[in-house]
């Protein structure tokens, strides 16, 4: 019996990008006559024709399985419904935009059956070339993510590494025992082990559509996989608290001292304000850290699924009538 590769692919308004990602990974899997395949597409939430599109292809490929969600979740819980719904022997998680090469899986398996890796993931290379629509500003925040990440967390994530990988049922299984509302993948992949290896290409650019990753939603991410992964951010705004107060008592010293010797008038109502705003800075800073951890223990504790599916459309597989005499 052939193994079952299942292809895992979020997709939020890529109604353009469905029929295409389709001809391209059908054409791809003749490739690889000695696996089966199946199709795991799960809209989330899309505003336009996605859903239609994912239909259609249920329609006419029993290998298609649609999950549509009732409303937008966000592409950490799709993909953790996609994987909650393959069945194979191996698991790939790629983005419907075809930005990730399926070319690429053919190595990942290599990597798998020849070289013995559990789970094998994908880097961009070359973020900065001509070949690239990213501007310098997105990249040198990436760049600075992953330095800060990985100096916070004891899981450490590849730099450039993207959701597309290629893992097999153990590493699955271990990611769905996973249960926690706020999701982030990159280093959730990374958290439950196992033997890995990375592997890289070169960034393509869209044949349709447009992204819906706008500069916000990326920071708002990055906000994401820090408070996931790190309690540093809480440390370092109460060691920021005793060094200003160390520094204020020194200080207060330091004004009483030149009193006492010096007879020096205590002085300076543009110092005392600025100190002031200074200071009145720093707590807010350090009650917004705390408000984001706190806002993540109170979305966990609701205990509200991560997704809400409404519909699963998937041909039943059609079989031939046997008759007996």
């Amino acid at each position: 019996m052939k193994e079952l590769i299942s292809l895992v692919v979020p997709c939020y308004n890529e109604e353009k990008m469905v029929p295409i990602f389709y001809e391209e990974i059908t054409k791809f899997v003749e490739n690889l006559p000695d696996y089966d395949f199946e199709f795991v597409f799960v809209n989330d939430g899309s505003k336009d024709k996605t859903w239609l599109e994912l239909i259609k292809l249920s329609n006419i490929d029993n290998r298609v399985k649609a999950i549509n969600f009732s409303r937008n979740f966000g592409k950490e819980a799709a993909m953790f419904a996609g994987l909650n719904h393959a069945t194979g022997d191996y698991v790939a998680v790629m983005d419907a935009d075809l930005q990730h090469p399926p070319q690429l899986l053919i190595e990942m398996l290599r990597l798998i059956k020849e070289e013995g890796y559990d789970t094998v993931g994908a880097y961009r290379l070359g973020r900065t070339s001509k070949n690239s629509s990213e501007s310098l500003l997105r990249v040198w925040y990436s760049k600075m993510f992953y330095r800060f990440i990985n100096k916070m967390s004891d899981v450490k994530i590849k730099e450039n590494a993207t959701d597309y990988r290629l893992m097999k049922r153990k590493v699955v299984d271990a990611l769905l025992q996973l249960k926690e509302y706020n999701r982030f993948s990159k280093g959730l992949f990374e958290w439950v082990g196992f033997k890995t290896t990375y592997v890289g290409y070169e960034n393509v650019e869209r044949k349709a559509g447009k992204s819906s990753w706008s500069f916000f939603k990326l920071f708002n991410y990055a906000i994401e996989g820090i408070t996931s992964f790190s309690i540093v951010p809480l440390k370092l705004s109460g060691l920021l608290g005793f060094l200003c107060a160390f520094v204020a008592f020194l200080y207060m010293v330091y004004v009483i001292v030149d009193r006492i010797v010096n007879g020096t008038e205590v002085s300076g109502w543009a110092t005392i304000v600025t100190l002031i705003l200074f200071l009145g800075g720093i707590m807010l800073i350090s009650l917004g850290l705390l408000g984001e951890y706190i806002g993540r223990i109170y979305k966990e504790v609701k205990g509200r699924p991560v997704y809400i599916i409404d519909e699963i459309v998937q041909k039943r597989e059609e079989k031939e009538n046997v008759t007996t005499d």
